[in-house]
Formats: C-alpha cells, structure tokens, sequence
C-alpha cells in the first residue's frame, strides 16, 4: 500500500440557503440569521454556556462527523470580537466545553476500539478573527468551534493518493514557514516554556499516520494514561498550555515581522522563555527579516499574512492506539482533516448522503443522550430528529 496522503470524495445534502442580494457568501455565513439555520437544521443538543452541538451539514465524514460551537452570534453581534481559542473563553465555559469533548472522544474510541479499522480525530481550528471578513478564503463561521470525525481505514485505502503539493497541505513539515526555518528553535521553545505531566513528547514515528505519512515535522505529544487521562482536568489544562506556547511564538514572531527589533509583547504567557529562547535566536531574527522584506516588497504576499494566530490543535489516534496532541499553525483555507493527510472534496448529493444519514444520525443521537444524560445540555428538535 503506497504512502501518501489520501483525497476523498464525501456527500453532503444541498442546503437552501438564500443570501440576501449584494451580500458575500461568507458575510452571510457570519451572520446569526445562518446561525439559527444551523441550529434549527442541523442542531442536537444546546446548553446554557451557548455551546452549540450540531451535525456537520457539509461534511467531512458520513461515518461520523459533529461539532460544538461556542454561539456567541447573539451576544457578541461583531464576529471579530467574538473568541476564537479557548484562551479567551471564560473557566466556566471551558469547564463545561472540556467535559463534552471528552465524552464525545471517548464515544469514538468505545465505537470504534481497532486502530487499524478508524481514523479518529478531535480538535479545533480557529482560522476566523484573523483575515478581514471580505479577504478570499474566510471561513464559514467566525467563532471557536471543534470537529469530531471518524474515518474508516478501508475508505481512505481505497482512496486515490492526494497531490502533495495540493496548498492545503502544506502547513507542516518542509512546506512551514516555521518548520523550514525555526524548527529547532520552535521545538526548543515549546520544551523550555512548557512543564507536562500527563502529556509528553512524541516522536515523528509515533506522531505520523503510516498510510497518509502526515502529520509532518509538527511538535507532538502523547497523552500518558490514553483514554482514562480525557477524564483528568489537569490533561485539559496541559492541552491549554501547549496552545499558549504556540499563541506565544506566533505572535511574537509576527510583532518582529511588524516591527524590527520590537520590544518583547507585555501580555505573553511565558515571557521569561519568549526573552532568552525566541528574541535572542538568530534563526528566528532572520526568518522574520526575512517575512519582512518579502511583505515590504510583496503587496500580495503582505495581504495574505495571518497577523493575528491562527492553529489547528488535534487529539487523534496514533496506528498503535495511543491518543496523540500535535498543533499547527493554519495555511489558507485548510481544514483539520489535511494536517492528518485527507483531503475531502463534498459532493452535493442528495441520494447518496440519504443512504447514509440514518445510521450517521444513529451515532450523533447516542452521543447527545450521554451528554444530556451527564447534565451536559437540552436536546434541539429538528425535521430529522426528535428533541429527545
């Protein structure tokens, strides 16, 4: 079996949506009206912090596909204030956020035990406050929201072999700003700034899918204790930690991008480790001259840069079962399938997702009745399901 990332094809159901006259698609999809689709359409659960859990409408699996939204599209109504990483949510939401995903995740592993029979991811990407809302290639939903998917091994065997040169795979390993320039110092940072006791490095061997080959050269770590430790609230805040880490080395190498030689930021989370191990590495000086010529002299080039941190961080099942935790900084209109190496194209097609949604809708169903079972959240009544 050839190694390689895997490009598949996955049907959705055509949704009617009628945007308004002289209103951009992703303008639209920003707005609480598209909102209120999502969840009188396709919502399954809701709770009093305005976590949204729903079924994917376009999505990247009909094995299993779910998200949780955090809603704020009626109480922040500028999508640009809404939070966008966990750090900026509040300890009770996070609380609250933190034990959906480990029942859902660990839903996925009891469904689905063999890791030669599944692909099991979770994660979250937030590619959203960081391009104006007209840039090309905005995503959807301007708010933090995680993926829940499960990927059947046979589909993606049988898949056809992805170009690797296709751009939404190249946000790691050789094709990184940050791993073709900064991989030491990137790897150097995240061990000196972070103290872990349930999580600790992995290597590229462990951290890599054998039949996609990805991820590439991305920081990895195991999670010690697997399964059991999602149930471990010191876990959730390591996993915390390694964002801060990353939100830290991105802004910081971006401020001196902006700014040459700009002072060290005044609100970073490990400053001591920001000083000596970042602004004093010659590697990471020259990289970002380097960005900063290239923008000075690149007017599409300057427009295209993610100012503001942008990152996928994903729990996932290695080929031996261990649960891994990498992160990555975001390429232009990825989706956190592709830092695994799949490249899902949808297919509007009604028939063939009506062949699979009843047992689709099955496992979302089980999965909302242990939340609601666990205080979690009230069940939402759509055309295809019932409200319990």
């Amino acid at each position: 079996m050839k190694t390689g990332p895997r490009e598949i094809t996955t049907p959705f159901r055509p949704i009617p949506l009628d945007v308004p006259d002289g209103m951009k698609h992703n303008e639209f999809f920003n707005s609480t009206e598209n909102l209120n689709d999502l969840a009188n359409n396709n919502g399954l659960l809701v709770n009093s912090e305005n976590l949204l859990l729903y079924r994917k409408a376009l999505g990247h699996s009909t094995e299993f596909d779910c998200s949780i939204i955090y809603n704020t599209s009626r109480t922040i109504l500028n999508p640009l204030g809404r939070p966008v990483r966990r750090t900026q949510v509040a300890e009770s939401v996070k609380h609250v956020w933190n034990r959906m995903n480990q029942i859902i995740i660990s839903y996925m592993l009891e469904k689905y035990p063999d890791p030669e029979e599944a692909l099991v991811l979770a994660g979250e990407a937030s590619l959203d406050a960081t391009w104006p809302l007209t840039s090309p290639g905005v995503p959807s939903i301007r708010m933090l929201h995680n993926h829940f998917v499960v990927f059947p091994t046979q589909t993606l065997k049988n898949a056809r072999v992805a170009d690797a040169d296709n751009p939404n795979l190249t946000d790691g390993g050789q094709h990184s700003l940050f791993q073709a320039y900064m991989r030491d110092v990137y790897r150097e940072f995240f061990d000196r700034a972070l103290s872990l006791k349930i999580l600790k490095p992995a290597s590229e061997s462990d951290a890599r899918i054998r039949l996609t080959g990805y991820p590439q050269g991305l920081p990895s770590w195991e999670i010690q204790g697997g399964q059991a430790a999602l149930k471990d609230v010191l876990f959730w805040r390591e996993y915390d930690e390694i964002l801060k880490g990353f939100i830290d080395f991105y802004r910081s190498f971006f401020s001196q991008v902006s700014t040459r030689n700009a002072p060290i930021l005044k609100d970073v989370y490990f400053p001591e480790q920001v000083e000596s191990v970042l602004l004093f590495n010659n590697d990471f000086m020259k990289t970002a001259k380097k960005v900063r010529d290239h923008c000075i002299m690149d007017a599409k080039y300057a427009s295209a840069i993610r100012w503001q941190p942008a990152f996928k961080q994903l729990i996932y099942r290695n080929d031996e079962g261990k649960l891994i935790v990498t992160i990555s900084q975001n390429s232009i209109g990825n989706a956190i399938t592709e830092l695994l190496g799949v490249v899902v194209n949808r297919d509007p097609n009604a028939e063939a997702y009506a062949a699979v949604e009843p047992a689709l809708i099955a496992r979302l169903l089980e999965v909302r009745r242990r939340l609601i079972e666990a205080d979690l959240g009230e069940g939402i009544a759509t055309a295809y399901w019932p409200k319990e």
